[in-house]
């Protein structure tokens, strides 16, 4: 039986707790506080270590989940949760002001994680004529010559995060295959 490690990172407000909780088979784990500075304009609460949840596969294999804080300030986690990782799911809220430019932060922040591993970018709240496109996602990651799965992704919709693990474990593997639950298995 394998056991795999998935990270998902981005800033404040991407979703990275929420899309956790969606595709947990066990209850998430979460280190929610509530906010005492900038962040308490955006939302109530704040991930200030990490979130954790569980995949358990048809075929005995696991994946943990590991969300870490989007705060920079709490940026000595990042290297502590990636370790042992098998790759990073990016999320990007694209109502932010700069989500191209929090993107690129991001990538240079995981850089060496990205390196020895591999991404896949998940764009969140998504409004018809607002924001860059996914298009515009892909042209970015492309100039870093990053060739990753870019995809549109609502966090409370199982569908859509499992999409986006399979998107990233395809990467890892093209040979993967799918299980009855819909999840890529190595």
């Amino acid at each position: 039986m394998s056991v795999y490690k998935i990270i998902f990172a981005g800033p404040v407000g991407a979703g990275k707790t929420t899309s956790i909780a969606s595709i947990s088979d066990t209850e998430p784990f979460s280190t929610e506080e509530f906010a005492t500075d900038e962040v308490r304009d955006i939302k109530d609460k704040t991930t200030v270590a990490m979130d954790y949840g569980l995949m358990e596969l048809d075929n005995g294999e696991k994946i943990h989940l590991y969300g870490v804080p989007g705060q920079e300030r709490f940026g000595f986690m990042w290297e502590i949760l990636t370790e042992g990782g098998i790759g990073l799911i990016l999320l990007l809220n694209n109502e932010n002001d700069s989500p191209l430019q929090e993107m690129e932060f991001y990538l240079d922040s995981f850089k060496d994680f990205i390196d020895r591993t591999a991404l896949a970018v998940g764009v969140t709240r998504m409004q018809h004529g607002k924001g860059p496109g996914l298009d515009e996602y892909a042209a970015a990651l492309a100039a870093r010559s990053l060739r990753v799965p870019v995809l549109e992704v609502d966090g409370r919709k199982y569908e859509d995060v499992v999409t986006l693990v399979q998107s990233l474990l395809y990467t890892l593997d093209p040979g993967l295959r799918n299980t009855a639950d819909g999840v890529a298995t190595p």
